[in-house]
């Protein structure tokens, strides 16, 4: 048995009945939506058209969402619908980024995600969901695709349906007759300052339209944005708002602090084993532990229920990387702590032992987040396979840097900070100007390079903090390297922060 929607756009009268019927079943608050009917327009008068999309959670058999819950609140019932349990989620906001088509929300009452979640209460009593009642037209159907019997299975059987982002591999069980493509597909579409019936708040404007006099240049190819393209794009007149960026400063600040931990310890621990002995002593692996601390800090800060934070120890989804990542920083955290033991009492053999193991445990708490953001499907930008090798040079970089600014001038952690700022330059702008997969991946780069961002970019990424800090470290001098070490942290703090933000700006309904 799945259930599954069907939802004919040839009978939709944009009537919004399925919206306030949704919100009057499940007790959806304000400002927050389950399902809801976007107003697309195309041509020039007199020869236009308006399309209407009825949009929702598509309880995929490959839900991602599931996969990366790190509480198992989010789950996939027997009967295919994907369903929610509040009293257990956490508030982290994965689920929002895992979900390529913009169905998950915070309810602002219980601080937990929500959705569209079937009218499971109604279907398990016999009853059909709320927005199906009420329909006037019959517009939407819903029932058991696995039941040739079903009426779902009947029209799937005879009509012609399209799907929203086949490519993404969730299977998702919402069908959609006689829609246009562009109403399904964001990037066919212009982002408005106004809708039909007032301007939109400014805090819900697209970062494109304020950041350029021609917006629907960046959400096309850039050898498609002709004039002539993107009139032809669709026109979004009625939408709802939409959270624009889940993860904010706290994360990208903790891609940076974890970066830090990590690559200091790692530092610490290649000196052991290299004979480096100023830089094997006790200042490194506490610089560790205090940016592990900050790390763990930004990280229960940012969910929207911190009091909850131990049940990703008590209900972990080993399926999920936050899940993975929690435990690795936690044996990370422990492992340097008796190392730090070991330092302070001066057993050098101690030191020697535990280097191969810290040094891993390093690189797993530095690598651990390219599987957690290749988990969050919604956003393409984020499922690069260089950011693996660029988290990991990020963090040689950083250890570099620390070195230095705690223990002075030296021939090797110069070599190191060089080095690594060289390759993870050549990281970066081969992640933005290599070819993307999508139109997705590719305005985020766009957005980085040539959007909002560009003067954090080219001024504080590539020329403050990787070619002055290069020029820097030629000559030997303390000054000079001090100021380098700053300005390489600085420049992979700003850099991290522009990649957080930029990947989860196309959007996604």
């Amino acid at each position: 048995m799945r259930y599954g929607f069907v939802i004919d756009q040839n009978r939709c009268i944009g009537c919004h009945a399925c919206t306030v019927a949704c919100k009057e079943e499940n007790g959806v608050p304000l400002g927050a939506f389950r399902t809801w009917v976007k107003y697309i327009e195309k041509g020039e008068f007199p020869n236009t058209r308006r399309y209407f999309a009825v949009l929702r959670c598509n309880h995929c058999d490959h839900a991602p969402c599931v996969t990366i819950c790190p509480t198992r609140a989010l789950y996939r019932r027997k009967d295919g619908i994907i369903d929610f349990d509040k009293e257990v989620c956490i508030g982290c906001k994965s689920c929002m980024q895992a979900c390529p088509y913009d169905a998950l929300y915070i309810d602002p009452d219980t601080h937990t995600a929500a959705k569209c979640h079937f009218c499971a209460h109604r279907v398990e009593k016999g009853l059909e969901p709320a927005c199906v009642i009420v329909c006037p037209e019959r517009a939407i159907l819903a029932g058991d695709l696995d039941d040739p019997a079903s009426e779902v299975a009947r029209v799937l059987a005879r009509e012609q349906v399209l799907v929203r982002k086949p490519e993404q591999g969730t299977k998702p069980k919402v069908f959609y007759v006689g829609a246009d493509e562009a109403a399904l597909t964001p990037q066919l579409q212009r982002p408005a300052e106004t809708y039909l019936w007032g301007e939109r708040p400014r805090e819900q404007r697209s970062l494109a339209i304020e950041s350029t006099p021609a917006p629907a240049a960046l959400w096309v190819s850039a050898a498609q944005a002709t004039p002539k393209a993107v009139e032809a794009l669709g026109r979004t007149v009625y939408d709802v708002p939409h959270l624009p960026r889940p993860w904010g400063w706290p994360v990208s600040t903790y891609l940076w602090t974890k970066s830090v931990a990590a690559g200091a310890v790692l530092v610490a621990a290649l000196g052991a084993l290299l004979g480096w002995t100023p830089v094997a002593s006790v200042t490194l692996p506490v610089v560790g532990l205090v940016f592990l601390l900050a790390t763990i800090v930004l990280l229960i800060g940012d969910l929207k229920r911190p009091d909850r934070f131990h049940y990703i120890l008590l209900r972990p989804n080993f399926q999920s990387w936050l899940v993975w990542g929690a435990w690795i920083l936690m044996a990370f955290g422990a492992l340097t702590g008796l190392w730090l033991a070991g330092a302070l009492l001066g057993w050098p053999g101690l030191l020697v032992l535990l280097a191969g193991p810290l040094i891993a445990l390093a690189l797993a708490a530095a690598g651990y987040s390219a599987f957690l953001f290749a988990q969050a499907e919604g956003h393409d930008f984020w499922q690069s396979p260089l950011l693996l090798p660029h988290l990991l040079v990020a963090t040689v970089t950083a250890g570099a840097a620390v070195g230095l600014l705690s223990h002075g001038p030296s021939g090797a952690l110069r070599a190191l900070l060089l080095a690594g700022l060289g390759v993870n330059l050549l990281f970066v702008l081969a992640e933005l100007f290599t070819p993307h997969p999508n139109l997705d991946a590719e305005a985020a780069a766009r957005l980085i390079t040539h959007g909002p961002w560009r003067l954090a970019f080219w001024g504080g990424v590539v020329l403050s903090g990787h070619l002055v800090p290069g020029l820097l470290l030629l000559p030997a001098s303390p000054a000079t390297s001090g100021l380098a070490s700053l300005l390489a942290l600085a420049g992979l703090c700003a850099y991290e922060n522009c990649w957080v933000k930029a990947g989860q700006s196309p959007p996604l309904s």
